[in-house]
């Protein structure tokens, strides 16, 4: 990586590349009318963005693109693994959660990890949007942004997807749990 600059190795941007090609090719019913020559177009355009699919890969989200914004011409990538990402779990929400803990701190926070990242948490209705294209989080749970005004109250809130159904749940934003991450998106 070059000195300040988020950037991938040449094999590193093929193998994503390759890697996201191939899944977007297997899921076409989540990106219906888009083609990957213009999301490949964008993503060669933007080396940033190139490191933050990848770190999005590397931690187990499975990024695919869900969405294109005609306004900006942006392409709208999710984590789309079936599972919340495995190398993204057993985190409190944000860096106050994390400070807040006297003993048995996790080793991360999922705010801060995210803009490490380059990606933002998925909201509520994106959580929601992204269970339009299957069932996510059957046996794990996904953090989610919260509202300021739960945040200021010491809460958090979570999704997950039991019995046909989307569940949106509190819990003091300094928990954190084995099966708990957060999915991420990203605008390309």
């Amino acid at each position: 990586m070059t000195k300040g600059i988020k950037q991938l190795s040449l094999e590193q941007r093929d193998e994503l590349l390759t890697t996201l090609k191939a899944r977007f090719e297997q899921n076409m019913k989540r990106h219906t009318g888009l083609e990957w020559a213009k999301v490949q177009e964008k993503l060669e355009a933007n080396t940033e963005k190139q490191w933050s699919l990848n770190e999005m890969e590397i931690t187990g989200g499975e990024p695919d693109v869900v969405g294109h914004d005609k306004k900006s011409g942006e392409y709208i990538f999710y984590d789309c693994s079936a599972e919340s990402p495995k190398g993204r779990r057993s985190v409190c929400y944000d860096l106050e959660a994390l400070e807040s803990r006297k003993k048995h701190k996790p080793e991360n926070n999922a705010i801060d990890m995210a803009a490490d990242m380059g990606i933002e948490l998925l909201t509520e209705q994106q959580y929601r949007e992204l269970q339009e294209f299957g069932n996510f989080d059957l046996k794990t749970s996904s953090w989610v942004q919260t509202p300021a005004d739960i945040r200021k109250l010491g809460g958090a809130i979570f999704c997950d997807y039991r019995y046909d159904t989307i569940f949106v749940y509190h819990n003091g934003a300094d928990s954190y749990y084995a099966a708990r991450g957060f999915r991420g998106l990203l605008r390309v």
